[in-house]
């Protein structure tokens, strides 16, 4: 899903080429855009650390601590950004391709930039209905780990804390929030 070495050759070498006009410029700058963005999921202690990449797999920053950022999905209007663990890699695969998927440990998740909105029922909900729960969650933290561990958890997210988005299903996680709703 994530791997386009050979994407991000060619890329380097168009962008050379094209650095010579402003086009190149211009390329780069929207990969700082990008950088920027996708960082923003996280806390300052993680981003030199972190592995960032686009939409299209290319790797805008080689990171070294486990943690995958990427930038808002280019789908949405507002702002999205999140880092993932190899947990959370493995789970979005899944998830992406609509495959089961069990995790085996916990995982670790940042969206400190927020969300712009999911359902709390329907893991391919596009939007908000009647019946879905839609959610815009603020600053938060995601945790995936075995079943187990995470039914005792409320599926209400008004709560007043943490709760169990998509639950029953293999794509159920624990959300945290970490300051209020927009």
């Amino acid at each position: 899903m994530m791997t386009a070495i050979a994407k991000r050759a060619l890329a380097g070498l168009v962008l050379a080429g094209l650095s010579v006009s402003g086009v190149g410029q211009a390329e780069e700058a929207a990969s700082m855009s990008l950088l920027e963005d996708a960082l923003g999921a996280t806390w300052p202690g993680m981003v030199e650390g972190a592995t960032v990449v686009d939409w299209q797999g290319e790797v805008l920053q080689e990171g070294d601590n486990g943690y995958t950022c990427m930038p808002t999905p280019p789908s949405m209007s507002g702002r999205a950004p999140m880092c993932l663990d190899e947990a959370w890699m493995a789970w979005a695969q899944a998830w992406q391709n609509r495959e089961p998927f069990t995790a085996e440990r916990l995982g670790i998740a940042y969206m400190l930039a927020g969300d712009e909105g999911a359902s709390n029922l329907d893991p391919y909900a596009e939007g908000p209905t009647e019946d879905n729960q839609w959610v815009v969650e603020g600053p938060h933290l995601m945790i995936i780990g075995p079943p187990a561990l995470l039914e005792a958890f409320p599926a209400d997210p008004d709560n007043g804390g943490p709760y169990l988005m998509w639950k029953g299903t293999d794509y159920q996680h624990l959300m945290v929030p970490v300051d209020a709703r927009p």
